[in-house]
């Protein structure tokens, strides 16, 4: 079996696995980073979105095989301690209900804001289009990324 070295969360680790194995089950299998879920497994729903060199990219459609060299980021990366903007506005608004997919919505999000400090509604129903929540907190979700782009700019 081939073994890969994975730069995740700042941190080189070595993992063996087929070369079509999805990143998504070497984070949840393989490294328990368990934050990244999985949803649909077709790239469609955003539950397993992590950040490759800073994009956010559903892990489920990346193979091991093409996942060295790159920085991978994933949820426990973003803050281990909760400290993060969007996860703090996230507690604030009360957003997760089930709570699955918010770990792909929050990495969306943040790349977002990285991108865009001041984003409008518009800007951020587009980005986070391609992230599905099954309880249908999108009101709370665009509220807590605005609180979160207001306390990142001071």
């Amino acid at each position: 079996m081939p073994a890969y070295n994975l730069k995740i969360n700042g941190q080189t680790r070595a993992v063996d696995a087929p070369a079509d194995t999805p990143l998504l089950w070497i984070l949840r299998d393989q490294l328990d980073l368990v934050g990244t879920k999985y949803g649909c497994g077709m790239g469609l729903c955003g539950a397993c979105t992590v950040h490759i060199n800073g994009q956010p990219t559903r892990s489920c459609q990346v193979l091991v095989a093409t996942a060295g060299g790159v920085n991978i980021t994933t949820i426990e990366g973003l803050s281990p301690d909760g400290s993060h903007p969007l996860q703090k506005a996230w507690i604030a608004h009360d957003v997760p209900q089930c709570g699955y997919c918010q770990a792909g919505q929050i990495m969306t999000a943040a790349a977002l804001l990285k991108n865009n400090p001041q984003p409008t509604d518009d800007d951020i129903d587009g980005a986070l289009a391609g992230n599905l929540c099954r309880c249908g907190t999108y009101l709370r979700i665009r509220a807590a990324v605005k609180d979160a782009a207001k306390e990142m700019a001071k």
